[in-house]
């Protein structure tokens, strides 16, 4: 084997963001695997190879939320076989102050805590996994962090351990639709493209849609065709860079036109194809072209 597997096990106090850098290496082209019972931790730790066949990168979450996790753990980590396995141990905590307030916040009960006040919990957890930090390969400290700065913090640290499958970067999702049936949800950038000729009013192209060579011939006719994709695939690849910068992993790019079937379809195919070819990750939604 030419290349170790990467990978990560992900720990800490509760409430200090397991839950949302599990999300983060998943970005990262991880698999993850959170809060398994101790039995069937010890298993997946000792031939993770075998178990996630196809994976050269893997997460794994544990915490106290699994019984006898501060005594059983940090041996389950000694007795791996590192022979083909490169390891890193990311232990994650915050402040008793952070801690609190993020509980409060989300209303749920810490594991330890039972009828106890919280505080207790807190406490007693930290004193637990004491010998699990002290083992720890990094410890991160999330107390003032949002939830974008741990996902920066975490892009920083294990982004160049990525995957040689292709590039970090986020996702495009180019979205053709109809203002008529709405604007799409969480869109981030939208392009309005009914000023162009519109194919509907064409008797043969009425049925037709943008994915039709035919629609797409009467439309590369138009000089504003060319300029519009000329200008907005600029604009994209100007601004996707910058986006993979901040951690983006998706971006929403809206095509618009009235019903939805012709020019926001076509104009959204060949958006698609140009990035794909500056080799970005692509996928194609067509909303309303079975309107």
């Amino acid at each position: 084997m030419n290349r170790k597997i990467r990978l990560v096990l992900i720990t800490g106090l509760s409430g200090s963001g397991k839950s949302s850098v599990a999300k983060c290496f998943e970005d990262l082209g991880y698999y993850c695997v959170d809060n398994l019972p101790l039995p069937l931790l010890r298993e997946f730790l000792s031939r993770p190879l075998e178990l996630v066949e196809g994976h050269d990168q893997i997460s794994v979450v544990a915490d106290v939320r699994a019984p006898g996790f501060a005594e059983e753990f940090p041996l389950l980590v000694t007795e791996m076989d590192r022979r083909h396995l490169s390891v890193t141990l990311l232990f994650l905590e915050a402040s008793e102050d952070a801690l609190v307030r993020r509980f409060s916040e989300t209303r749920r009960p810490h594991p330890l805590a039972g009828d106890r006040p919280l505080l207790d919990g807190i406490q007693q957890e930290r004193e637990l996994l004491a010998d699990v930090r002290g083992a720890a390969d990094l410890v991160l400290d999330t107390s003032d962090w949002s939830i974008h700065e741990v996902r920066s913090q975490v892009f920083r640290e294990f982004a160049g351990e990525a995957s040689d499958s292709g590039p970090i970067g986020p996702v495009v999702s180019l979205v053709s639709f109809g203002f008529k049936h709405g604007i799409p949800t969480g869109t981030d950038l939208l392009f309005d493209v009914r000023f162009m000729s519109n194919p509907h009013f064409v008797p043969e192209l009425k049925g037709l849609s943008g994915q039709d060579a035919a629609v797409r011939q009467f439309l590369t006719k138009l000089d504003e065709y060319h300029e519009l994709v000329q200008k907005v695939e600029e604009l994209l690849l100007f601004l996707l860079p910058r986006y993979a910068r901040e951690n983006r992993s998706y971006v929403s790019v809206a095509v618009g036109c009235t019903g939805g079937r012709h020019r926001s379809v076509a104009v959204a195919e060949e958006l698609a194809s140009r990035l794909q070819k500056a080799q970005w990750s692509v996928r194609v939604i067509h909303r309303d072209i079975a309107r």
